[in-house]
C-alpha cells in the first residue's frame, strides 16, 4: 500500500521593507531541510509562478499606483491565485513545508492599513484568493521603519528604490501599525519577531518559535532516526 504523505506545513514570513524576511526564510528553509527530514519549498508574493512574476514586475515598478489602491489589491489578489494552484497547494498535497515570504498579511497591512482600502474589500478579495489555504504560522519580522528604510536603501545600493520603498515615513509607519495590529488579533496563527537584532539572533528566535509552534515536524524526524536505528 501506498504510503500516505504527512500533512503539508505553511508558513509565511511578513514585515516592512528591510525586516529581513527573505534572508530568514532562506536560514529557516536550511534548518528544517536538515532537522526535519521533509521537503522544504521557499517561495514569495508577489511571484512564485511564472504569471505571478510577470505581475511583480508590474507592481514593483509602479505601473498600478495611479489607479490607487483597490487596483494593486487586485493585481496582488491575481497574482496569489496563480500562485497558491500552480506551487503552493501542490507542495503542500505532496507534504512538503512551504515558506512564503509575504502571503495575504501583506495586502490587508499595504493595501489596507497603509494605503487606506477598506478591510471589508480586503478581506473579500482574501476569501476569493484564499479560501481554506491558510497559513499554519506567520512570522512578523517587526521594526522601526527608519531603520527597515535605511537597510533596503543598504541592499539597493545606486538602484532607484521599488514603489513601496519610495513611499513616505508616514505610509511606513501605518504598514508597522498594521502588521502589528494582525499579530495582536491573531495570536495562535501570528508570532512578533523582533528584527531590529543581528540576523542570527533573528533567526534564533525564529527557530525557537517554529519549535515551539510546530513541533511534530521535528519529532516526526527524530522518530524516524530512531525507527531506522
Amino acid at each position: 500500500m501506498k504510503a500516505v504523505p504527512p500533512a503539508g506545513v505553511f508558513i509565511t514570513f511578513e514585515g516592512g521593507e528591510g525586516a529581513g524576511k527573505s534572508t530568514q526564510v532562506a536560514r529557516l528553509a536550511r534548518h528544517l531541510r536538515e532537522r526535519s527530514g521533509r521537503e522544504v519549498v521557499s517561495t514569495r508574493e508577489p511571484g512564485g509562478s511564472a504569471r505571478a512574476e510577470e505581475i511583480r514586475e508590474a507592481l514593483l515598478a509602479g505601473l498600478a499606483k495611479p489607479y490607487g489602491p483597490f487596483a494593486e489589491a487586485l493585481l496582488f489578489t491575481a497574482a496569489r491565485i496563480d500562485h497558491l494552484d500552480r506551487l503552493i497547494r501542490p507542495a503542500l498535497r505532496r507534504g512538503e513545508i512551504v515558506l512564503c515570504d509575504r502571503f495575504a498579511d501583506s495586502t490587508r497591512a499595504y493595501q489596507g492599513a497603509a494605503g487606506g482600502l477598506d478591510a471589508r474589500t480586503v478581506r473579500a478579495l482574501e476569501r476569493v484568493a484564499v479560501g481554506e489555504t491558510r497559513p499554519d504560522l506567520t512570522l512578523i519580522l517587526d521594526l522601526p521603519p527608519e531603520a527597515g528604510l535605511a537597510r533596503a536603501r543598504a541592499r539597493a545600493g545606486e538602484g532607484a528604490p521599488d514603489r513601496f520603498e519610495a513611499e513616505a515615513l508616514g505610509f511606513h509607519a501605518r504598514l508597522r501599525a498594521g502588521f502589528r495590529a494582525i499579530a495582536e488579533a491573531e495570536p495562535d496563527r501570528c508570532a512578533l519577531i523582533d528584527a531590529a537584532h543581528e540576523p542570527d539572533a533573528v533567526e534564533a528566535e525564529i527557530r525557537a518559535v517554529v519549535e515551539a509552534r510546530l513541533p511534530s515536524l521535528f519529532r516526526n524526524a527524530t522518530e524516524s532516526r530512531h525507527d531506522a536505528a
